[in-house]
């Protein structure tokens, strides 16, 4: 039997992107992003739940956003969970959860720019 592992997420940027490139010429392009859900809390007032997430970008398609993926802007994102495990240099293990993204669709909310337009990892803009 097969399995699934698939994220989708519609949120804003916490910050800038932060790009590096591996040795090979690879862009990775690293930001989070928020997403909020309303409750009503035991006291009948409305509480807000943000929850933020890692997201890894890899290759052209980073690049291709590079002009976009600023704090504050909307964007919708397609991708899958990835685990790390490693020990850092103090010999401590440590855990980082990631999503590993292969679509993003821009929103247009959060501060201007193009909006609803899509990127993934075969086309460009």
């Amino acid at each position: 039997m097969s399995s699934i592992n698939r994220v989708l997420l519609l949120g804003n940027l916490g910050r800038d992107a932060e790009y590096t490139t591996t040795g090979s010429g690879m862009t990775i392009a690293k930001f989070s992003v928020a997403t909020s859900s309303r409750r009503k809390g035991a006291g009948g007032q409305y509480e807000e739940n943000t929850q933020w997430h890692r997201i890894v970008l890899f290759g052209q398609q980073g690049d291709r956003l590079r002009d976009y993926l600023k704090k504050g802007k909307q964007v919708y994102i397609e991708g899958r969970i990835d685990y790390r495990n490693w020990e850092d240099k103090d010999g401590n293990k440590r855990t980082s959860t990631e999503i590993i993204a292969d679509r993003i669709q821009l929103m247009g909310g959060g501060g201007g720019g193009r909006s609803r337009q899509d990127y993934d990892e075969e086309s460009g803009p």
